[in-house]
């Protein structure tokens, strides 16, 4: 989308006049394009990035497949398999259409919810469940899927990929055959509270950093309501900074997918960093060890239930003549991917306690290697079981 497109619809501008030339898709407005009903609707800023109609039921595959395997680990954690789970629920659309409008070269910097975003990037979802079990501090090689392993430090993974942004324009200007790539920042609204946020977006717009800052606003940071957090929609932060912010409707994958995939053109093309703000709801717990109960009301829950992502496209397959028989096998490729998640997360052990002490400093250290020889003397205190235990 050029400058002259721009203009011509209207969105160069959010009312203000700090937007930069060729802001594209910057505006407040709600960006949609399938209904609540899985009506389709036109719009033409995003014409040359919606999604084609034959992915559609790969979209809701990969939707479909991602919430059963939620469920299938908060099962796995309520029977003690599992230390803690961070649930996804409500939130597929989001994370399934902005990891498909990713290319190969692009690196997505995770928070630990974005479990949809790894399926998308090709982490077996086993090894997802490996930091949850508590047998590693990562799972998977981030190099292989360029997806960052999962952060806890609580926006700190947007410091990360505008780094990794700043990196990837010093390597075309090195090399100006490298593929033009960015990366993908992942947060919530309660993160967006953090100053690491704030820090991150200065340095994104000071050097024009190939990033996008991807927000999704679930409502909730934990327990606290996001119109106490922000008093405007996160997307007009943006403003601020002097690059695009948009609003789209989270729980519309088709609408997710086409934004991200701007965006990401954008930040390519080296005209800066882009934020988007993915309007969508928190269906579930913020964790295992949270009760949703103790500060939501319901009645807010139902009226979300009707915005499902997955019921809205379902109701479009149905409607356009995807046969049962779809839905069908996609049931039993849950069913089958249910059982060897639990398979795998029975199989899992744990490795031997010296080796985290082999893996905390790159070199050997004299004072880890002093506290190894005092574990190692410890555990040999303890007199061996005998059968039975006793």
């Amino acid at each position: 989308m050029d400058a002259a497109q721009s203009t011509a619809t209207g969105l160069g501008s959010n009312g203000n006049d700090v937007s930069p030339p060729d802001a594209g898709l910057n505006t407040p407005d709600m960006v949609q394009l399938m209904t609540a009903d899985g009506d389709l609707q036109d719009d033409a800023r995003l014409s040359d990035y919606a999604p084609d109609p034959d992915t559609y039921q790969g979209l809701y595959r990969d939707m479909f497949l991602i919430r059963r395997f939620d469920q299938e680990s908060t099962a796995l954690q309520r029977q003690g398999q599992l230390a803690l789970w961070v649930p996804l629920t409500g939130q597929e659309a989001a994370q399934i259409g902005s990891g498909r409008a990713m290319q190969p070269q692009d690196y997505a910097f995770p928070t630990y919810r974005e479990h949809g975003v790894a399926l998308t990037r090709g982490v077996d979802l086993p090894d997802i469940l490996k930091l949850f079990r508590g047998i590693t501090n990562g799972g998977w090689d981030p190099r292989e899927h360029n997806f960052q392993l999962y952060t806890l430090v609580l926006a700190a993974q947007t410091l990360h990929a505008v780094g990794y942004a700043m990196g990837i324009q010093r390597d075309r200007t090195a090399d100006p055959a490298v593929p033009a790539a960015a990366s993908v920042a992942y947060f919530g609204d309660g993160a967006s509270s953090e100053g690491d946020v704030h820090e991150a977006m200065v340095f994104a717009a000071s050097f024009n950093a190939p990033v996008v800052f991807f927000c999704q606003n679930n409502h909730w940071a934990i327990s606290v309501p996001s119109d106490v957090q922000t008093r405007v929609p996160l997307a007009e932060r943006a403003a601020g900074y002097g690059f695009p912010g948009v609003r789209v409707d989270g729980n519309d994958v088709l609408a997710v997918n086409a934004v991200t995939a701007w965006a990401l053109e954008h930040a390519r093309q080296g005209k800066g960093p882009v934020l988007i703000e993915a309007f969508t709801y928190r269906m579930s717990a913020h964790t295992t060890a949270d009760d949703p109960t103790k500060y939501r009301a319901s009645a807010d829950e139902e009226s979300w239930l009707a915005r499902d992502p997955l019921l809205r496209v379902e109701r479009f397959l149905r409607a356009n003549g995807t046969a049962d028989a779809f839905f069908e096998r996609l049931e039993e490729e849950a069913v089958e991917q249910a059982g060897r998640l639990r398979r795998a997360v029975l199989a899992m052990e744990a490795p031997d306690l010296s080796q985290r002490f082999g893996t905390t400093y790159a070199e050997p250290h004299p004072l880890v290697q002093e506290e190894l020889r005092f574990w190692q003397s410890y555990e040999a205190g303890f007199a061996p079981e005998k059968d039975g235990g006793r």
